[in-house]
C-alpha cells in the first residue's frame, strides 16, 4: 500500500511539475526583420541612388538548422547592371561591429571628425560619402555574432560563434547564404576587413573556396595575420622587431628623430634597413651582444626615435608598446595613441611605464558612435526596440577561443596565424589578389609585421605578386585622414576594377 501511495505521488508530482513547466511563458524566439529604405550618395559629381536594407538575416548550419539571426546592412544600387560586384565588408576585435568601416568609408554617408584633434560633444555631421565605392559595387555591411543585431538563436549559445574557428564558419556561412537569397551567386565577390578582420579574411579566403566560392579580391585594412607578431612575449623578440619600424615613423611625425630626411616613405625604408641588418641581429645575440655593439645600437635608435640611449640600454634595446606611448613626449606630459599615433592625449600618470588611455580611440568614439545610431535608427529605418551592440565585450561569457585549427603542434598551439589559410587560399586559386592596406601611423596592426608574414609566404614568385601592398599617412582607421580617404578610394576601386574578369 506504502508502495502504491508513493507512486502515485511521484506521478501527480510529475504531473504538476509538467503543468508548472506548460503554464510557464517560455520567452518568444527572435525572428529575423529587414528594415527597407531609399539612399543616394553623390560621387565624382554623379548620384547613385540605393536601396538599402537594414536587418537580421536568419543563419543555418550545414544541416539547415538555424542557428542565429546574423544582423546586416546592405545598399544596392538601383537598377543596376546584372552581376554587378558585391563587397562584405567587416571590421575586427575580435567582438567589434562594422560600424567603424560603415561610416568612415563604405557607406554612403560618413562622421565628421577633427583629425588628429579631438571632437566636441553633439551634434555630430554626417555628410554625404564622396570616398565610398558603391559607384562600382554593392556593399554589405556584416556584423559578427554578438555584435550589431546578431545574436545566437535555437539551441545554440555565444561560444559557437566566439572563436577564431567558429568564427571563420559563421561568417563563411553567411556571406553564401546572403548570395543565395540575393540571387548573387554569379557576382563578382569580394571581402574586406579591418584589423582582425584581416586576421578573418585569411580563413575566410580559405573556406569559401573549399566549398566552391572563389573570389575575385580580398581586402586587408591595417592587417595582422599573425598575432605573434603583437603579443610581446617574454624571451621573444618578434615583437618588438616588427613594431621599431611604426614606433619610428610615429617619433619622425611628431619632430623627434635626429634626421627626417626627405619624406616619410624613404625614411620608413631607412628603418626597415637597419631593423633587419643592425637591430634583429642585435636582439639575436641577447646578453651575449658586446657592451660597444649595444652602445652603437642604443645611439641609432636614440637617432631614430627620440627615446635617449640610457632608456634603450635600461631596456636591452627592447621597448614594448604600452612603454612607448607614454615614453615618447613624457616631457611634455602626453602620451601618444595605439589605433593613431599621430593623436596625442593627457598621460594620467607621468611616472608610469604603461599607457592608460587610447587618444585616438577618446577622440572619435563618441561622434562615431552617436552619429551611426542616429543614421541607423533615422535615416535606415532599423526599429528602435532593436539593441544594436557596438562590440560584444558587454555580452555574458563573451570570451574568444584562440585555437585554430592548422596551428596545433606536438599536441600544443605553437602559433595563432592564419597565414597558412591564405598560403593555401593563394595555391589552388591562381587567380585571386590580395590587396593589404597599411596605415604608417598604426601601432595597434603594425605594417612591418603584415610585411614579415607575407615575405615567409612559401609559394611561387607568382602567387606572393598577387599581393598588393598599399600606405598611408594615418593610422589604423586611415580615412579619418582625408587625403588617405581619398587615395583609399582610389587604391580600393582600381583594385576592384583590375580584378573583374576581362
Amino acid at each position: 500500500m506504502k508502495i502504491r501511495f508513493l507512486l502515485v505521488f511521484l506521478f501527480l508530482g510529475t504531473f504538476s511539475l509538467a503543468q508548472e513547466n506548460k503554464e510557464t511563458p517560455q520567452a518568444p524566439q527572435p525572428i529575423a526583420q529587414v528594415f527597407e529604405s531609399k539612399q543616394s550618395v553623390t560621387i565624382d559629381g554623379k548620384v547613385i541612388n540605393l536601396n538599402a536594407k537594414a536587418g537580421t538575416m536568419e543563419l543555418r548550419d550545414e544541416n539547415n538548422k538555424p542557428i542565429a539571426l546574423f544582423g546586416f546592412t546592405a545598399y544596392f544600387k538601383e537598377n543596376s547592371e546584372k552581376n554587378r560586384p558585391i563587397v562584405f565588408a567587416f571590421n575586427g576585435g575580435p567582438g567589434s561591429s562594422s560600424y567603424w568601416l560603415h561610416m568612415g568609408i563604405m557607406g554612403p554617408k560618413r562622421i565628421v571628425v577633427d583629425d588628429p584633434n579631438y571632437n566636441q560633444a553633439a551634434p555630430y555631421e554626417l555628410v554625404n560619402n564622396e570616398y565610398s565605392i558603391l559607384d562600382v559595387a554593392d556593399v554589405v555591411m556584416m556584423d559578427p555574432v554578438g555584435t550589431g543585431l546578431s545574436v545566437p538563436i535555437g539551441e545554440s549559445k555565444g561560444a559557437d560563434f566566439w572563436g577564431v574557428d567558429q568564427d571563420i564558419r559563421s561568417v563563411s556561412l553567411f556571406v553564401m547564404q546572403f548570395l543565395k537569397t540575393h540571387n548573387r551567386l554569379n557576382s563578382p565577390k569580394y571581402i574586406l576587413g579591418e584589423s582582425y578582420g584581416t586576421f578573418r579574411n585569411a580563413g575566410v579566403m580559405s573556406y569559401l573556396l573549399d566549398r566552391g566560392y572563389a573570389l575575385n579580391g580580398v581586402i586587408m585594412v591595417s592587417a595582422v595575420l599573425d598575432l605573434r607578431t603583437l603579443f610581446f612575449a617574454p624571451n621573444e623578440d618578434m615583437s618588438y622587431i616588427a613594431y621599431l619600424p611604426t614606433m619610428a615613423a610615429t617619433s619622425w611625425y611628431h619632430d623627434k628623430v635626429a634626421n627626417k630626411g626627405a619624406d616619410l616613405p624613404s625614411f620608413v625604408q631607412e628603418m626597415r634597413t637597419f631593423t633587419e641588418n643592425e637591430y634583429a641581429p642585435a636582439l639575436f645575440k641577447g646578453n651575449r651582444i658586446s657592451e660597444a655593439e649595444e652602445e652603437a645600437v642604443a645611439q641609432k635608435l636614440e637617432d631614430y626615435t627620440g627615446i635617449s640611449t640610457e632608456i634603450w640600454k635600461r631596456a636591452d634595446l627592447k621597448i614594448n608598446a604600452g612603454e612607448y606611448f607614454q615614453e615618447l613626449l613624457r616631457s611634455t606630459g602626453e602620451t601618444v595613441g595605439r589605433l593613431d599615433s599621430r593623436y596625442k592625449g593627457i598621460n594620467l600618470d607621468p611616472m608610469s611605464m604603461q599607457s592608460f588611455t587610447d587618444p585616438q580611440s577618446d577622440a572619435i568614439s563618441s561622434a562615431y558612435t552617436m552619429g551611426f545610431l542616429d543614421y541607423f535608427h533615422g535615416s535606415l529605418g532599423v526599429s528602435k526596440d532593436l539593441l544594436y551592440a557596438t562590440s560584444a565585450y558587454s555580452k555574458e561569457g563573451f570570451k574568444w577561443d584562440w585555437k585554430h585549427q592548422g596551428n596545433n603542434f606536438w599536441g600544443a598551439d605553437a602559433a595563432v596565424t592564419t597565414v597558412p589559410d591564405m598560403t593555401d587560399a593563394l595555391s589552388k586559386d591562381p587567380n585571386v589578389k590580395v590587396l593589404i592596406m597599411n596605415g604608417y601611423y598604426d601601432l595597434a596592426t603594425v605594417f612591418y609585421g603584415v610585411e614579415h608574414s607575407i615575405s615567409h609566404i612559401d609559394l611561387p614568385k607568382s602567387a606572393t605578386d598577387r599581393i598588393i601592398m598599399t600606405y598611408y599617412e594615418a593610422g589604423h582607421m586611415m580615412y579619418t585622414h582625408l587625403p588617405s580617404a581619398k587615395l583609399f578610394r582610389e587604391d580600393l576601386k582600381k583594385f576592384i576594377e583590375d580584378t573583374l574578369r576581362k
